[in-house]
């Protein structure tokens, strides 16, 4: 497809995305306050929710930053918002939902930067939102699971200048290089040919899909990064890189817990079953809230 091609195929994708509709809601509503801000970063100006527990009455709280789906190129935060309440009351933490930068208009690796400066923004305005800027984790869901990871080796590679404690890689896609019709195949997955161009809209070119920033588990060392949850799905094309993006951590001597839901399909936490999407919130929000105990231990 052609620069053209890439811009008529993404919006009729966003058009069809409102962030809600057939999505999966929690069973239970949180007393949780929600604002919107604007943070500078090197793609310009980027629209951030910030969530606050309302029953946290004193901090300064933990934080944890969260990327949403949508194969780099559709989804906007509010994808999230009732799972961001959900992990802001449960794990007793604020929360931050960014907004990123989609492709074709803004391809790799604009995105990655964009996050990784607000998490550095995060970190050094605290005061502002109440956050113990010492105490940081990161994630997301699909394409914002694979953010969350070149977040985190970016952060290794500037000499772990962030204290991210935590990351949360759920059901991402860790390896651009490998064409997806070579990838396992399940009649539930994503489309190889889809797949497919959703990575050529978020690459410039065959030699980015190489970069560790693009596909992680191309990484030559995983050494030093924080304990991870990875989630995958059993009838998910992207389940085996991410089961072997948790073995490669578990190697390069890194804390992990891999969970892989049996019978799920991708997008399992935001469509299907409510009672299977929330055991999986519920369990993010537990190594989150363990993970920040033990941070605060020191």
């Amino acid at each position: 497809m052609d620069r053209k091609q890439q811009l008529e195929m993404a919006q009729k994708l966003r058009e069809n995305v409102v962030g809600t509709g057939s999505a999966l809601q929690p069973s239970s509503s949180f007393p949780i306050q929600r604002q919107e801000v604007i943070v500078p970063t090197t793609a310009g100006d980027t629209r951030v929710l910030i969530y606050t527990p309302e029953s946290i009455l004193y901090g300064p709280l933990p934080v944890y930053i969260n990327m949403h789906g949508g194969g780099f190129i559709f989804g906007k935060a509010e994808m999230d918002d009732p799972w961001c309440r959900l992990i802001a009351h449960r794990a007793g933490c604020i929360v931050v939902n960014i907004d990123y930068s989609l492709a074709p208009e803004h391809k790799f690796p604009t995105a990655v930067h964009e996050c990784y400066d607000v998490v550095k923004w995060v970190h050094e305005h605290p005061e502002q939102f109440s956050i113990n800027s010492a105490i940081i984790a990161i994630g997301g869901h699909s394409a914002g699971g694979n953010l969350a990871a070149a977040v985190c080796l970016l952060n290794q590679q500037r000499g772990s200048e962030l204290p991210i404690v935590f990351q949360i890689i759920d059901y991402a896609p860790l390896d651009l290089v490998t064409d997806p019709a070579l990838k396992p195949s399940f009649e539930e997955a994503i489309p190889a040919e889809i797949a497919k161009k959703f990575n050529s809209m978020y690459l410039e070119s065959s030699e980015d899909a190489r970069s560790p920033l693009a596909s992680p588990i191309f990484a030559d060392s995983l050494h030093a990064l924080p304990e991870t949850l990875v989630i995958t799905a059993e009838k998910d094309s992207l389940a085996a890189e991410g089961r072997e993006y948790a073995e490669k951590l578990k190697q390069n001597g890194v804390k992990v817990l891999h969970k892989q839901y049996e019978g799920a399909t991708h997008g399992f936490t935001h469509y299907g079953d409510l009672a299977v999407a929330e055991e999986v919130w519920h369990l993010m929000s537990d190594k989150l809230r363990e993970a920040f105990s033990n941070a605060q231990k020191g």
